[in-house]
């Protein structure tokens, strides 16, 4: 079956890449031990704003539409500048960035996702793009600032969020479900998953060795 990628107008992405860059300098202004001087800023917006769709045609081995269209790289650096500047009164409203955030996930999810699927990409192979499109822009953060990777830690489910919708969409477009009302779909679910772990601290449980229940002789002893 073909696959139409599932599209949303531009300024919809560009509003998406502002937010990513906005994020980059909220989070570059909580690392203050670092000293990250304005270009460290850009750059960080950069990653969290632009990466996880730099990740994906990379996997998918297309030419980088964030480096072919020039605006994606304006709008995410020059609003990663605006926050740091704002960063004070952005901090207000974290709750506003956080749902924003969700929505994003879910839009760039969706993106990749139907992208991968209409270059004839597998089921399986749909979902690991999916999941990268929408959380890769946090993978090179932290891979930049040396830190742990966020998602492979007890935390608010990004990944699983992420992969929720994703997988919600790719079921649909198998049963014949219209790309935009699949792709809809699927940034429902991540953002509903997202929200909701942020909101009741949902998380997996953290990993630990199984061991050999004692018998209770050898305790007693």
């Amino acid at each position: 079956m073909s696959v139409i990628p599932f599209q949303v107008a531009l300024w919809i992405e560009l509003l998406a890449a502002g937010l990513g860059g906005l994020q980059g300098a909220l989070f570059a202004a909580g690392e203050k031990h670092r000293r990250i001087d304005l270009l460290g800023v850009i750059v960080i917006g950069l990653a969290v704003s632009l990466g996880g769709s730099l990740l994906r045609d990379v996997v998918l081995n297309q030419p980088p539409v964030v480096i072919w269209k020039n605006w994606y790289l304006v709008v995410a650096g020059g609003a990663a500048v605006l926050g740091m500047v704002l960063q004070p009164l952005l901090a207000r409203v974290h709750w506003l960035i956080t749902v924003l955030d969700a929505v994003v996930m879910g839009l760039f999810g969706a993106i990749a996702a139907s992208k991968a699927l209409s270059l004839g990409v597998g089921a399986a192979g749909a979902l690991v793009v999916g999941v990268i499109g929408a959380i890769g822009g946090g993978m090179l953060r932290d891979l930049i600032l040396s830190r742990p990777i966020s998602f492979l830690r007890v935390g608010t489910l990004y990944a699983v969020a992420a992969g929720a919708g994703v997988a919600t969409l790719i079921v649909l477009v198998a049963l014949g479900t219209p790309i935009v009302m699949a792709g809809l779909a699927g940034l429902v679910v991540t953002t509903v998953v997202r929200l909701g772990a942020v909101r009741f601290g949902w998380t997996f449980p953290e990993q630990r060795a199984l061991t050999p229940r004692r018998a209770k002789g050898a305790e007693a002893a």
